[in-house]
């Protein structure tokens, strides 16, 4: 058996008021349209998970919550993981480590830089930057996300709104 986490950057965020904490940010019109469109693409190429965690950051909740309507999964069944907030890789692995088993497919959605660290240390794929609303689908050869660790998974997609741009 296989386990695949999928890591999803927020949609672009609205950066229009100042007195807005980081955490407050919400998405602006493009992180609204993204969303729903990277999750067509993920449907599209079989990709649905069992299992949706997020960061409880406003945009990160919301573009959780557009993949999830897509993906015809209820918004009350994502689960907010305050620590994928600010994560680095080893906050992440964390949290991926202590995923519960009877799930092999996971969605995670997040935050940069520490998605896009976090990608390369468990692929060595050289990616340089995650871009906003960008996914990366990483498959273990286990049955045990405590196995997931250094150079253990392999990169199957790594793709983003702007990589088939129609604006």
């Amino acid at each position: 058996m296989t386990k695949q986490l999928l890591l999803i950057r927020h949609g672009k965020s609205e950066w229009g008021n100042a007195h807005l904490a980081d955490f407050d940010r919400p998405l602006n019109p493009r992180g609204h349209r993204n969303a729903p469109e990277m999750a067509a693409r993920l449907a599209y190429k079989q990709f649905i998970p069992e299992l949706i965690v997020s960061s409880p950051a406003l945009r990160a909740i919301t573009t959780a919550r557009h993949f999830s309507q897509v993906w015809k999964i209820p918004a009350e069944q994502i689960r907010e993981e305050a620590s994928v907030y600010e994560a680095d890789t080893k906050a992440l692995l964390k949290v991926v480590n202590h995923f519960d088993n009877k799930y092999n497919k996971i969605a995670l959605f997040g935050h940069n830089p520490g998605f896009t660290d976090f990608a390369n240390y468990l692929t060595d794929a050289g990616i340089y930057n995650i871009p906003t609303c960008g996914a990366v689908l990483i498959e273990f050869m286990t049955d045990d996300w405590q196995e997931a660790s250094h150079s253990t998974g392999s990169l199957v997609l790594f793709d983003y709104p702007k990589s088939q741009d129609t604006d």
